[in-house]
């Protein structure tokens, strides 16, 4: 069968080379979600069957949902991991600070950087970066095939939650014909879809379900209907004893509104506003619309987090790139 990821072969080769003989943390970015957490612990398990010294870091815990992929992969602190002198490869990553300005002051010449983001500019020694891919994980699962690296089951299950939960459950535009062959590939491994929908999907908390309520209640349209935006204030989270990692998903409620082209998602919390960006098309580019504040990340999906302003003066700009973006891509099209 072809090589799925030929033009990523040789680099790959060299990363496990590279790896040999050395002691390797696997690094994700902070606020995890399963293409971060699944592509490490796959990464991790991979490595570690090769006989490598490899564990995993992470600036922000693993999510509730997501700590049924983790099984026996070892996550340790970023201290332990610089006392240990570990090599460090950075995986669903845009930039280093992604995983925050200590991960990247403590890691600053990585020896890898895996990654499907857009705005990635090779950061690493060696760099496997697709923008065609719809996960990080997808990237990992096509090379451990071309590579001919045996997956077991748990690997498997990491990497098809990594795909699955970036893909939107295979809705996404990014999905192709490869992302489904390749998450065949998985469930032959023995990743077991039923048991991974039921932890992703079926585990909500009260909380969550009033957190939700609250964004919903605070949804507002604009520039013609085509954007929709919610706010979480801040003491949110006190309020309805949730914590970030609920609010995952929330965006896309107001993303999924008829008529509506991006859904956006702005919570303040800790000082710092932050904002969620979403698209049904990729032609609207909210990767370099959260560029404009200093974010990043996918055409159709993107973040940013601004510090030292008030909401007051933040929301009117924010409105008004959007609707700049809005008015673009309309002016553009036929």
């Amino acid at each position: 069968m072809p090589a799925l990821y030929p033009h990523l072969r040789d680099a790959f080769d060299r990363l496990l080379a590279a790896c040999a003989g050395r002691r390797v943390v696997v690094v994700g970015h902070a606020r995890p979600d399963g293409d971060c957490i699944g592509s490490q612990v796959a990464l991790c398990r991979l490595l570690r069957a090769r006989g490598i010294d490899a564990v995993c870091c992470n600036p922000d815990a693993v999510p509730r949902r997501l700590e049924f992929i983790v099984t026996d992969t070892p996550f340790v602190p970023l201290a332990t991991a610089v006392a240990e002198g570990r090599v460090a490869i950075f995986v669903d990553c845009a930039d280093r600070n992604r995983a925050t300005e200590a991960f990247a002051a403590a890691f600053p010449a990585p020896l890898g950087n895996i990654d499907h983001h857009l705005s990635n500019p090779g950061f690493a020694e060696i760099n496997l970066v697709d923008t065609a891919s719809a996960a990080t994980a997808e990237i990992l699962a096509g090379l451990a095939r071309d590579a001919g690296l045996a997956t077991d089951a748990a690997t498997a299950n990491a990497l098809l939650t990594g795909i699955a939960t970036d893909t939107g459950q295979f809705r996404f535009s990014a999905t192709t014909a490869r992302t489904f062959r390749l998450s065949a590939d998985l469930v032959e491994a023995g990743a077991d879809p039923a048991a991974m929908g039921l932890q992703l999907y079926e585990r909500e908390t009260f909380g969550k379900m009033q957190l939700l309520q609250r964004f919903l209640a605070s949804l507002q349209t604009f520039a013609d209907g085509r954007v929709c935006l919610g706010l979480l204030p801040d003491g949110i989270y006190a309020e309805t004893g949730t914590s970030v990692e609920d609010t995952e998903g929330l965006v896309d409620y107001a993303r999924s509104i008829e008529g509506v082209e991006i859904g956006v998602l702005v919570e303040v919390r800790g000082g710092a506003i932050k904002a969620s960006l979403r698209s049904k098309d990729a032609a609207y580019r909210v990767d370099k619309l959260a560029g404009q504040f200093g974010g990043g990340g996918h055409a159709c999906a993107a973040g940013l987090n601004v510090k030292g302003e008030t909401l007051e003066h933040f929301l009117p700009r924010l409105r008004a790139a959007l609707e700049t973006q809005i008015a673009a891509v309309a002016a553009a099209r036929p």
